[in-house]
């Protein structure tokens, strides 16, 4: 998508941050307006840029504004039109710049009662489908692999590092640790309950396909797997977030999760260590992935410090 960005800053700096901007040649249009910010008082540059240029227009802003005060807000546009550019246009690249991937990701990876209880709901959809029979345990397994964030604070943690960005690991270790210990605690008590209320037998999960493919996975599934971790953070990356869900869906963050949960609750420690292990194994799967392609984009596409 094409930004729209708005800069305020002091008026006697405004000229020269025009005068640089006016340079890039993929910013397609630039609009000053003189003392039209209260809060924080000062100018404003209104800049449509195409996505190629996002790193450019961040970077020229930092330079010119570096030793004074600034805000500066990205946004989507739908559309520019614009014939004497048009070509130029319609060959736009699909990039989230570093701004708008520690946001996005902040969003959705922060440690809330939202996102904790929409970990547990995964939890619980996922410990269920683990007692039935296998199209229906598909199903959850779908299901609670879409509903439970579990993906974004995994991502957050090789941004973190590729960015040298303390708090962006911190905050990302924190969610993982609490989010899917919360998830695991949700399924085993889902056990205990639909065994003690509606006397569901161990058996049906201890001889089901979930912890088998789950302890026990082929080569196949692992390349799924592994495929999964890198579709999630080149999908983050480009600003693709719609599509998240199918990256979820490969991979078995969700399951081995509430796998684990579940022979806690059994009190089957073999178990556990096995799913545990299995989480693991996708978990390192995403942060290799991220290093890789986020040191990637940082190397080749935005090489700069996101703004702070």
């Amino acid at each position: 998508m094409h930004r729209v960005i708005d800069i305020t800053v002091p008026s006697d700096r405004s000229d020269q941050l025009i005068a640089a901007l006016d340079t890039i040649e993929d910013v397609v249009g630039l609009t000053l307006h003189r003392s039209a910010s209260v809060k924080p008082r000062g100018d404003v540059v209104t800049v449509h840029a195409l996505n190629r240029a996002t790193d450019q227009v961040m970077s020229a802003a930092a330079s010119a504004l570096q030793a004074f005060p600034y805000t500066i807000v990205t946004a989507e546009v739908a559309s520019i039109s614009d014939p004497e550019h048009q070509k130029r246009i319609d060959a736009d690249v699909d990039e989230a710049v570093w701004e708008e991937l520690e946001t996005g990701l902040r969003h959705q990876g922060r440690l809330t009662a939202n996102f904790l209880l929409l970990m547990a709901l995964g939890g619980i959809i996922g410990a269920a489908g683990a007692f039935t029979e296998p199209a229906i345990a598909a199903v959850a397994y779908v299901a609670s692999a879409i509903i439970a964030p579990g993906f974004e604070p995994l991502a957050k943690l090789p941004l973190g590092v590729v960015l040298k960005t303390g708090e962006v690991i911190r905050a990302g270790a924190l969610a993982t640790i609490v989010g899917y210990a919360v998830l695991a605690a949700a399924a085993g008590a889902t056990w205990l309950v639909l065994s003690r209320v509606a006397g569901v037998e161990a058996s049906a999960f201890l001889d089901g396909d979930v912890l088998k493919h789950t302890i026990h996975p082929s080569p196949e599934l692992l390349t799924i797997a592994l495929a999964g971790a890198f579709a999630g953070v080149l999908i983050q990356a480009s600003y693709r977030r719609s599509v998240i869900a199918g990256a979820l869906v490969a991979m078995r963050l969700i399951e081995a999760a509430s796998v684990a949960g579940i022979s806690l609750a059994m009190g089957r420690l073999d178990l556990a260590a096995a799913s545990g292990t299995r989480l693991a194994v996708d978990a390192g799967f995403v942060l290799a992935a991220g290093v890789l392609v986020f040191g990637l984009k940082q190397l080749m596409v935005h090489r700069r410090a996101p703004l702070h």
